[in-house]
């Protein structure tokens, strides 16, 4: 059964899209794996999901993008070294203390943090916009009300003046006839 989608992405839709991307980018997996995965758990097509990644969230998660393919790198040299220390890692005594985080974890976590807190700041500027896209909403509205109201005002108007002119040129013509007769019996 073929998936036929056309409604509006919303931002809950625009969040999972762009988690489920940059998971598998610092995964090492492909965009088009992700694409797929969200397109399942949406009811829509792939090509949808990546169509709306490159056309519109993308844009909004470059610098998670860039931390996640750095965390991918990150994990290759990690994975590296494990596999070259597995001898070693065997080698340690049950009872040694596990040893503290490296300085890399440390530097991977606190770029986590201010990606988080970014996200965080863009979310709350995004509820900021969505209510003043409310108010500006309301305010349009309102306009729209009192243009109608202007324009049957307008109307109004228009139709007083055109009689109001009518009558000025009636008035004008007698003064004329006044005017004219008043010169025929003076002479």
């Amino acid at each position: 059964m073929p998936i036929t989608r056309q409604d509006a992405w919303s931002q809950d839709e625009d969040l999972l899209l762009a988690e489920t991307v940059l998971r598998h980018i610092r995964e090492g997996g492909t965009q088009l794996k992700a694409f797929d995965e969200v397109g399942k758990k949406l009811s829509r097509t792939g090509a949808a999901c990546g169509f709306r990644w490159n056309s519109f969230v993308r844009k909004q998660y470059e610098s998670g993008i860039e931390l996640a393919k750095q965390q991918r790198k990150e994990l290759k040299k990690q994975s590296k070294k494990a596999a070259a220390e597995i001898d070693d890692v065997a080698a340690i005594p049950q009872t040694e203390e596990a040893s503290q985080p490296e300085e890399a974890d440390k530097l991977s976590f606190n770029v986590i943090i201010s990606y988080l807190e970014d996200l965080y700041e863009k979310a709350e500027r995004a509820q900021h916009q969505e209510l003043n896209i409310e108010t500006y909403t309301e305010k349009i509205k309102n306009l729209e009300g009192r243009i109608y109201y202007l324009s049957d005002e307008n109307k109004k108007l228009v139709s007083e003046l055109k009689a109001i002119e009518s009558d000025h040129r009636a008035l004008l013509e007698i003064m004329e006839r006044a005017r004219k007769m008043v010169t025929i019996k003076e002479t």
